[in-house]
């Protein structure tokens, strides 16, 4: 079963910059790795198409790839991102704190207030600011 829903969205359609060259060159394929895992999940996470249900199957299994428990060729892009950490100093748990929010995009549209709003951020975007 296919997992990914790519939308065809890249790198440049981004609102922010991705693999800036003030990035050091051998820090880039890392950058890029998390960028396109990050990419994928969203993707998911934000096609109308797909069932809450089926969102969070496909999230978690792009969570179980990148643990090295799902050996599926269609879950390359965690694969990547697992392989690409493997060499650097950076846990995994940002890549699943982002799974953590898109599965929470699949499943809660609204915030009752700022600390809701502000957990769902520590999730989201403070793991792409680590990373």
């Amino acid at each position: 079963m296919s997992v990914e829903t790519p939308t065809g969205k890249g790198a440049g359609d981004e609102n922010f910059p991705v693999g800036s060259f003030l990035i050091a060159p051998r820090l880039r394929p890392q950058v890029m790795a998390f960028y396109a895992f990050a990419r994928a999940a969203d993707d998911i996470a934000d096609n109308p198409d797909l069932t809450s249900e089926d969102k969070v199957a496909r999230l978690a299994r792009l969570g179980q790839a990148l643990d090295g428990k799902d050996p599926d060729s269609v879950l390359a892009k965690a694969h990547a991102l697992r392989t690409a950490l493997a060499t650097s100093e950076v846990p995994l748990r940002h890549a699943h704190d982002l799974l953590a929010a898109f599965t929470q995009d699949a499943t809660k549209r609204r915030y009752a207030d700022w600390g809701e709003l502000m957990g769902y951020c520590a999730l989201s975007a403070n793991p792409v600011g680590r990373f």
